[in-house]
């Protein structure tokens, strides 16, 4: 391991520790249950509430699937309780002085078809990522590797990408720049392998459990599209002597109340907020029977800057100061959520610092509404674009009693803060990716957990070029900041930057925070040692049952 990244990793441990002190944990209590193994290793989560959108990594763009994706598929590492990666794929890296040239250096791994898992699986997954034709969301999470973002704008051929299988167990990776984050970042999901013999021979290979291949602790035992995925234990898994479970049931339970009675009978074992009903937020968390810790993320909503009037920044600044985040968090969400001050959310560590980047940032929002500032705000923008009042807008949410809850209150701070009138548009979560990502929305609720622990996950998703710019936000300044923070393994120079460039994003408003999560979860007392990961992850690989 490079000089390059060990400060960073070395603070990362310490903030990571005093992050997850104050979250009272991330994994759930040892405690409960009669301390017997129990003879049936089988549980049930209500963690999903509809078909995944994709667990093809290169399909994969939102946190269904990616919870999914968690016990199915293993990277080149994998994160530890303080946020730190270790082994996973790889057993062990070489890299140069600043980190730049890393070689890893692969285990005894298998598919679960029983093919070994090799470099040129990693090589041709993260070259098949940026392949321009295939579109995919999360290319630039690759554009660190050398000729990444050349040969995905096709500026560059495939084999000048930094990124060469040596043989089958040694992966060579070059990257353009010094990156602090970059082990980190391969814990990610878009950075796991997929199967290169299967692929090629299949390009539906990932949409049903007969031709499903992976690597990691779980396989896909079936899969009833719309109703139901199960998942059994993986034989073939590098680690599978650690994995008690034998199968976990993910019925997609898209009711929360629905979901919370499943769990009160017993039909289901754990879960997260997806089972728990907003209306009982408070009384579950108060009682114990629900636990709450705060999260690396942002619930925010976006404006759509490439449509009329929400090209105009006033108009997005109005509409973010008509908005009671106060009453958000302590009136319609009740679980312990902190009123968004910044972009960057609580718990993402300054390095530079030795603090919260959110400390360090200081306060953008407040957290009541500012009525006659919006006012004046709306009036001089919808002034500059030559119109006389706020035209018919919709604000777009995916089906879920709390973003529901959310939308209606938002609505209602609209008309008495701003005095327009919003329409609330609702859809179930694949169709309001695939709209979100097409623009076709004008306001659209968005949550954000980050990608790896470095606040760049949180600040490269509004630069120009970035798949996950859906408001098509633009700034040329904000861009070269960007670039700035990624060109330097020099904490203080990449935080600096990183500083000035969410000044200007909170200036010019294309996101508009709303809170910052608590995760909210359930389980029974027999369900033991879930790892809830402080990116928010969640992971069932050591996870057992006792008797009940």
């Amino acid at each position: 391991m490079g000089k390059g990244i060990s400060r960073g990793i070395a603070l990362l441990s310490v903030l990571s520790m005093v992050f997850l002190a104050a979250c009272g944990g991330g994994n759930s209590a040892d405690k409960g249950g009669k301390g017997e193994l129990a003879e049936k290793q089988e549980i049930t989560l209500g963690n999903i509430p509809s078909e995944p959108p994709g667990l093809d990594p290169l399909d994969a763009k939102d946190s269904v699937s990616g919870d999914i994706l968690s016990q199915t598929m293993v990277g080149l590492t994998k994160m530890d309780k303080k946020g730190e990666p270790i082994p996973g794929i790889a057993e062990k890296w070489d890299a140069n002085e600043d980190m730049t040239q890393i070689t890893f250096h692969l285990r005894d791994a298998q598919w679960s078809n029983g093919d070994p898992v090799t470099a040129e699986d990693f090589e041709y997954a993260w070259k098949r990522m940026l392949d321009p034709k295939n579109g995919a969301v999360y290319a630039y999470q690759l554009f660190y590797l050398k000729n990444g973002e050349k040969y995905n704008k096709g500026k560059a051929k495939a084999d000048e990408v930094g990124v060469k299988a040596v043989d089958e167990k040694t992966l060579e990776v070059t990257l353009e720049q010094p990156t602090p984050y970059f082990l980190s970042l391969t814990t990610f999901y878009s950075l796991k392998p997929v199967p290169k013999k299967v692929v090629e021979a299949n390009k539906d290979w990932a949409s049903e459990a007969d031709s499903y291949v992976c690597n990691g602790p779980f396989k896909v035992k079936s899969w009833k599209h719309d109703a139901k995925i199960v998942l059994e234990k993986n034989d073939k898994y590098y680690d599978a002597d650690k994995v008690k479970l034998t199968q976990i049931n993910l019925p997609f339970i898209a009711d929360q109340k629905t979901g919370y009675q499943m769990f009160q009978t017993g039909d289901v074992d754990s879960s997260n907020s997806n089972i728990v009903p907003t209306d009982l937020t408070k009384k579950l968390l108060d009682s114990g029977e629900a636990k709450g810790v705060p999260q690396i993320a942002t619930y925010t909503v976006e404006f759509n800057t490439k449509k009329k009037p929400f090209n105009n920044k006033k108009v997005r600044k109005a509409f973010s100061m008509a908005i009671d985040r106060k009453q958000i968090v302590e009136n319609v969400l009740e679980g312990g959520q902190e009123p968004a001050n910044g972009w960057v959310p609580w718990g993402m560590p300054d390095f530079a610092a030795g603090k919260d980047f959110a400390e360090v940032h200081g306060k953008y929002i407040e957290p009541t509404p500012q009525p006659d500032e919006a006012k004046k705000l709306l009036a001089e923008g919808l002034k500059e674009e030559g119109l006389k009042k706020m035209p018919e807008m919709t604000y777009l949410y995916n089906t879920d009693d709390g973003h529901k809850k959310i939308a209606e209150a938002l609505q209602q701070m609209w008309k008495e803060n701003l005095g327009v009138d919003i329409k609330l548009g609702n859809v179930e979560w694949k169709v309001f990716l695939e709209r979100k990502t097409a623009g076709d929305f004008d306001l659209v609720r968005f949550g954000w957990l980050p990608d790896y622990i470095d606040p760049m996950t949180f600040m490269d998703v509004y630069m120009t070029d970035s798949g996950n710019n859906d408001p098509k936000f633009s700034n040329k300044k904000y861009d070269e900041l960007i670039k700035k923070a990624k060109s330097t393994a020099d904490q203080k120079v990449r935080m600096q930057a990183l500083h000035e460039a969410e000044d200007l994003l909170m200036d010019e408003m294309p996101t508009a925070p709303l809170y910052w999560y608590t995760r909210v979860y359930m389980d029974k007392d027999y369900v033991k040692n879930v790892y809830r990961a402080i990116d928010g992850s969640v992971f069932y690989e050591e996870a057992y049952l006792t008797e009940k």
